[in-house]
Order: structure tokens, then sequence, then C-alpha cells
């Protein structure tokens, strides 16, 4: 039964963002219908997270840096055809990193889950002094 919720909410959450894509508001010249669609989501609840900062990287320099929108959607116009690396930073979230994803003159989809911070992860180790030895 879970997995049925989870594949009706994936197959919905996919409809969303494809009618999303295809609709363009007055003035708005910067999206298309056939824009690739790129996404974060967060990895639990499947829902889509926005103010996620990502940086896309081109022979270890800066190329572009944005953020999702509150439908988790970045975009990634005017990248140069390449290899990139990706940096996906939220805070309250696991940084990702995605190494060797090929854009394409055409664009590129990708579709990111992020995992919330554990307390362990966000506390200092007890056995951390601050002095360096």
């Amino acid at each position: 039964m879970k997995r049925k919720l989870l594949l009706l909410f994936a197959f919905t959450l996919t409809f969303a963002i494809a009618s999303k894509a295809g609709q363009s508001e007055p003035g708005d010249e910067k999206t298309t219908k056939d824009d690739p669609i790129c996404l974060v989501i967060h990895a639990e609840t499947k829902k889509p997270l926005k103010d996620v900062s990502v940086t896309a990287m081109l022979a270890s320099k800066k190329e572009k840096v944005t953020t999702t929108d509150e439908d988790g959607i970045f975009n990634l116009e005017d990248l140069k055809p390449g290899i990139y690396k990706f940096i996906f930073e939220k805070a309250g979230f696991k940084k990702v990193t995605k190494d060797k994803i090929v854009v394409k003159p055409e664009g590129v989809q990708l579709s990111i889950e992020m995992f919330e911070l554990d307390d362990l992860d966000i506390m200092p180790s007890p056995f951390s002094t601050g002095i360096g030895f």
C-alpha cells in the first residue's frame, strides 16, 4: 500500500512539473515547453525543496549559481556544453555533489534527492577540543 501511494505521488509530481514546464507567463520568454527540467526534492517526503543553492562548475571554475523555486525547479540555461560538477546546498540538509554531468547544447535533465542532516551531523564531536595537534 505504501509503495502504491509513493508511486501515485511520484506520478502526480511528474505530471505537475511537466504541466508547469509547458506554461509560460506573459513576459516570461525564458520558459519554453521544451526546456529541460531540473528538480530537487526531499529524499524522504519526496516534496520539492525551495531555495536550494545550485552551483555548476566547469573545470574547477564556477559557471553559474542559482536557486530552486517553490516547485524545487532550477534553471540551467546559458550553460556551455561540457562536463560539469554540480553542488547542491541547503541549510539543514546534507550537501550533494554530482560529478561528470554532461550538459549538451539542448540542455540537461537532473533529479536530485537531498537528505536532512541528522542531529549527529549538526553537533560537534565531544572529542573536538578546538586545539590543533
